[in-house]
């Protein structure tokens, strides 16, 4: 089968097409054909030697869509549209290539009305959203903060929120073109923050109100700012650091509000959790109250391509293998 693997954690060029043989299934795991799989960010981290527990030679990719070919027993028969995530592609070899042999707690039914492109960008961006909203205690009519709006968890957090009935589904975006293409797609709430400072976007929004959960996936200085548009006992999801691993935290930004910052693990989550979160989503995908937004497509050989193409272009959408 072919396969691209990261030869060695040495950026881009470290991927490399390979064949290898078709992995056997053992275990109570369901042997799946690839037909897309997503490219993240953790993808980059990953190839660059920035992720603590990867180990080279490895096949990059934790999140796929494909049809089951054997093992899925009557809960996932022969024919079945999946879409999963895990360990894949971080802790053992991932979803970039034909056929890959999955736990079967880690596989859901694609709905009827998602087409595999789509799906296979919907486990990481929307797993990781609920779960955070979850953990942050969301209920109809709270208030959410999600920056970056084309970037896949700032993007799922706010669909979630808005179909979930949250009072504010508020996103930002650094530039002025994606502020207008997502007004353009139905997202209302979202702060140009190179006209106006995230803090001051987020009061005029909420009528000084404030933020009372902020699920963040960038770090660094954004983190900084989201704590000073926090609410009264407001709670701030960290779980990303796309834009650094470092910021500068003013204490009473957390005192003043009494509000909370807690980390978020998705590789570390129990099997509750993710169920319930698969629960939510599949109704929500079903209703077409959520809907993933794709921005391009690559073939699997040209995956260096498509991981460039999402970390330096940095476009509105996910970023996709085809396989």
């Amino acid at each position: 089968m072919r396969a691209m693997r990261a030869e060695t954690f040495s950026g881009y060029d470290g991927l490399k097409l390979v064949e290898l043989p078709k992995p056997a299934i053992a275990d109570g795991k369901v042997l799946v054909r690839m037909t897309a799989a997503g490219v993240t960010p953790l993808d980059h981290t990953i190839l660059s030697g920035k992720f603590h527990g990867s180990k080279a030679p490895l096949i990059l990719g934790n999140e796929g869509a494909g049809m089951v070919e054997m093992g899925g027993g009557t809960e996932f028969p022969v024919g079945s549209r999946v879409m999963f995530f895990g360990a894949y592609g971080a802790f053992e070899d991932g979803t970039d290539r034909e056929w890959v042999a999955v736990r079967k707690e880690d596989l859901c039914l694609i709905p009827d009305n998602v087409e595999d492109v789509s799906a296979a960008g919907i486990p990481v961006a929307y797993l990781t959203a609920q779960v955070a909203l979850t953990l942050a205690g969301f209920r109809a009519g709270k208030t959410v903060l999600a920056p970056a709006i084309g970037g896949s968890i700032g993007n799922a957090v706010t669909q979630l929120a808005r179909a979930l009935g949250a009072k504010h589904a508020i996103s930002s975006t650094t530039n002025h073109a994606k502020a207008e293409q997502a007004k353009a797609l139905g997202f209302n709430e979202v702060i140009d923050t190179s006209s106006e400072k995230l803090g001051d976007g987020v009061r005029r929004i909420t009528g000084g109100h404030g933020a009372d959960i902020v699920i963040d996936g960038i770090g660094g200085d954004v983190l900084s700012e989201e704590l000073g548009a926090l609410a009264l006992e407001g709670r701030v999801i960290t779980l990303g650091y796309s834009a650094s691993r470092t910021t500068t935290i003013d204490v009473t930004n957390l005192i003043a509000p009494q509000a909370g910052i807690q980390g978020l693990n998705m590789f570390v989550q129990p099997k509750t959790a993710i169920t319930s979160a698969w629960k939510v989503i599949v109704s929500l995908l079903k209703a077409g109250a959520i809907k993933p937004i794709v921005a391009k497509t690559f073939p699997l050989e040209e995956a260096p391509s498509a991981l460039r193409y999402l970390v330096e272009g940095r476009p509105f959408g996910r970023v996709v293998l085809t396989i």
